[in-house]
């Protein structure tokens, strides 16, 4: 398993290194934390049911012009 070979590794770190590598990780893990409490929470699928129709016209082709906008000509 992954964790018992960090610990392994981290067995093997002289003493006054140690706090460095305490450094390293807490903050590691803080950022993981902040980076999901930051993340935006999703919007439940399908709120707009029977509020919103998707027009016909959406799923036609689009115009030559339009294109070749996308394409750059």
């Amino acid at each position: 398993m992954l964790q018992e070979q960090i610990i392994d590794e981290i067995k093997q770190i002289p003493s006054e290194k140690l706090a460095e590598v305490y450094d390293l990780i807490h903050y590691f893990r803080l950022g993981l934390k902040h980076e999901a409490d930051t993340l935006p929470k999703q919007r439940p699928i399908g709120l707009a049911k029977e509020v919103f129709q998707m027009p016909v016209s959406f799923f036609a082709p689009l115009p030559d012009e339009v294109l070749d906008a996308f394409e750059g000509k």
